[in-house]
């Protein structure tokens, strides 16, 4: 596995790699997906160079040999605080090291820019990928947040709300 990150010119094919991880058909060859919970996208390409450019932030790239994506995470530092967000592994390479890949990897770019906490939000009824972050030292904080009612982001099938979880670097 190979770590890059990513830049504005990797819009389209990230807008592509994550909306197919996360949501369609595609998405339920893997057990991260969300296809039974919203419709529509996850990101359109114009949302992704928007988080492309936000100040402490990059999108990091799990590739292999032959620069095939296999998994992205967008990671941003803000003081002391590491924000991710938008974990996409190729559903047809879950299970293999790619998520626990790119997380070690996004808590090293956090403390390479002084973050000393991180902190992500998943949709509450994701039981077994909150399993999965608590499997890795993410703890629930008790604190919630409104799910994003912007179509952008995807159209939920029922009511959602975020949970945040944070780990200490």
């Amino acid at each position: 596995m190979i770590l890059a990150t990513a830049t504005p010119a990797d819009a389209a094919r990230l807008t592509q790699f994550v909306n197919a991880a996360y949501r369609g058909d595609t998405a339920r060859q893997g057990w991260t997906t969300e296809a039974d919970l919203l419709d529509g996208q996850r990101i359109d390409k114009e949302g992704m160079l928007e988080m492309l450019a936000r100040p402490g932030a990059a999108i990091l790239l799990c590739q292999d040999e032959s620069g095939e994506l296999l998994g992205s995470f967008h990671a941003q530092a803000k003081g002391d605080l590491l924000y991710l967000s938008m974990l996409a592994v190729n559903p047809t390479g879950q299970a293999q090291g790619v998520g626990k890949f790119l997380l070690n990897a996004a808590e090293g770019y956090g403390r390479q820019h002084g973050c000393t906490t991180s902190r992500m939000t998943v949709i509450s009824v994701r039981t077994e990928l909150i399993a999965y972050y608590e499997r890795r030292g993410y703890r629930l904080t008790g604190a919630t947040e409104p799910f994003p009612t912007d179509p952008r982001f995807g159209i939920p099938k029922q009511p959602l709300v975020l949970l945040v979880l944070e780990k200490a670097l």
